[in-house]
């Protein structure tokens, strides 16, 4: 039987509930084991407080992030809080800013202009409602609050992330839209392909190098090294998804740089290369090859082969052979995306480009 996956809770909600928690604890003067809040999908969440401190000025606390069942370098982080007063005279509106392990964005083209803290939009309004519904209650909306989020290890995880070439330095980004992580969802790599694609039009880059992984993309940055690293984007096996984003942005001549297996899983006109997705048939293959009159000795290469990469060794990395899959994928990233010329750039298995 197959298990149930868990949800989780994006760094939006888990920021949002520490500041309602400190902002509680803050007015109430008392300690707090644990909060509600309410996310953007119209449903409320119970958070559990951790490291609660309070004095007649401040207030702090954290809360450690569930990803759930989804693999996210954020699961487990502490997201912290801490709540102090400011001067209602001088301050309008409740202040957000980040602390330790937030990152801050120096480029343009992302939901935050550069200089700010990168709390997105949908946690900072998450952020400013939680900590106001603690004023209301306590009858004190004419107070003001100032709020730090902070994530004590957030340089060390963002590390691990595209953030430093999206241009967010210096920490994570308090992300999420619904305050809830879907497990194995593909939306936080689509998202970040979106996010890298408008940084790249934002910087002015004339084209964007689509990457399957960090290999090709690394043979790519060696062989087109005039290229400022904004246009290089990560999609992964989303082969669609990209094409259509680059189409939308005006970018209508991306390269694509791939490996041979991946670069005929795009030719056969699959949306998403993985393997759960897309099954390689050698046998589309072999049907092109025989119909191109490629050479017997590579026919009968391609009929006895157990893998892609197999042919492409075996083959030498033939011209003919290449040529021809490199045509067929043009033909399919044009159907994925009318008007698109897509740039197939083939990378071998040492580092370098076909």
């Amino acid at each position: 039987m197959r298990k149930e996956l868990r949800s989780g809770y994006t760094t939006g909600a888990c920021a949002a509930a520490a500041a309602k928690g400190a902002a509680q604890m803050l007015l109430a003067q008392a300690s707090a084991s644990e909060v509600i809040i309410d996310l953007p999908v119209g449903v409320s969440a119970t958070f559990q407080l951790h490291g609660q401190t309070f004095s007649a000025n401040s207030a702090s606390c954290f809360v450690v992030k569930d990803a759930g069942d989804d693999p996210d370098v954020t699961n487990g982080a502490e997201l912290h809080a801490l709540v102090s007063f400011t001067d209602p005279q001088e301050e309008r509106v409740n202040i957000i800013s980040g602390g330790i392990g937030i990152g801050k964005v120096t480029k343009p083209g992302l939901a935050i202009s550069p200089g700010q803290w990168a709390i997105n939009p949908v946690p900072l309004q998450m952020i400013h409602q939680a900590v106001a519904t603690v004023l209301s209650e306590f009858k004190t909306q004419n107070s003001k609050l100032k709020i730090t989020i902070s994530i004590p290890d957030g340089e060390d995880r963002a590390r691990k992330t595209l953030n430093a070439r999206l241009g967010i330095i210096g920490g994570l980004s308090i992300l999420g839209t619904t305050g809830i992580v879907h497990p194995i969802s593909a939306k936080a790599w689509t998202d970040t392909i979106d996010a890298s694609l408008d940084v790249a039009k934002a910087c002015g880059c004339p084209t964007v190098v689509l990457s399957t992984g960090r290999s090709s993309e690394m043979a790519a940055q060696l062989h087109l090294p005039r290229l400022h690293e904004e246009a290089y984007i990560m999609m992964g096996d989303h082969v669609a998804y990209a094409l259509r984003a680059c189409a939308a942005r005006g970018f209508i001549e991306p390269i694509i740089a791939c490996q041979f297996a991946k670069l005929l899983k795009i030719a056969c006109g699959y949306e998403n290369t993985h393997a759960a997705a897309s099954e390689l048939d050698l046998s589309v293959l072999r049907g092109w090859a025989e119909a191109a009159q490629v050479t017997p000795e590579y026919l009968a290469i391609i009929s006895s082969a157990n893998t892609a990469r197999e042919i492409a060794v075996a083959t030498g990395f033939d011209t003919v052979l290449m040529e021809l899959i490199v045509a067929r994928a043009k033909q399919a990233a044009a159907v994925h995306a009318p008007g698109i010329q897509a740039r197939p750039l083939l990378c071998g298995y040492n580092g370098t480009v076909v």
